[in-house]
């Protein structure tokens, strides 16, 4: 009966429903055709998680700008860690074994997060080479350059956002190939 209370609660900086929006356009995206047609991007569990992870860095890096940015960012979060959760047990993993790999994404999202954000203060270079090793594996490492573009350019893309139209999800990533 904690319902009366509500109006004690911190009020809602989105609609309901934004952060499942801009997450659906995050997981849109990543399984957009042509990254792995054309850039390179293994059409396989790991390139397609690191794909995933490569758009949540991209929106979450723009929400920090955001006011209420911090809280709003860690509801994005928590809906992806939701969502992969329930991937897991949908896909037959046990329960012993989930928070072992909850704890692996946890671990591959920060280190990857952590490496695309010291290699945008070096140069273009440093995120196509830490993109090739990511997301590309190491293979089709001429990918790695337009995979790079493609991400400066989503980058620059949310950045002209007004904040209005971000938190409303009322906008879309750029085509990987208008890159």
């Amino acid at each position: 009966m904690l319902w009366p209370f509500n109006h004690f609660r911190k009020p809602r900086l989105t609609p309901p429903g934004t952060i499942e929006a801009i997450y659906g356009m995050i997981v849109t995206q990543a399984r957009e055709p042509l990254f792995y047609q054309e850039l390179g991007v293994p059409d396989t569990v790991n390139g397609r998680f690191d794909l995933l992870l490569l758009h949540l860095w991209i929106v979450l890096r723009r929400l920090r700008q955001v006011t209420g940015g911090v809280e709003l960012s860690q509801a994005l979060f928590d809906h992806f860690c939701a969502d992969m959760d329930a991937n897991l047990r949908e896909m037959g993993i046990g329960d012993l074994a989930v928070p072992k790999r909850m704890q692996a994404f946890g671990e591959a999202f920060y280190g990857r997060s952590a490496a695309y954000d010291l290699a945008l203060t070096d140069s273009g270079e440093a995120l196509a080479r830490a993109l090739g090793r990511n997301i590309l594996e190491g293979r089709d490492i001429e990918s790695a350059p337009r995979l790079a573009a493609y991400a400066e350019a989503a980058i620059a893309h949310l950045a002209a956002l007004e904040d209005a139209a971000l938190l409303a999800a009322s906008w879309t990533f750029p085509s990987p190939n208008s890159v």
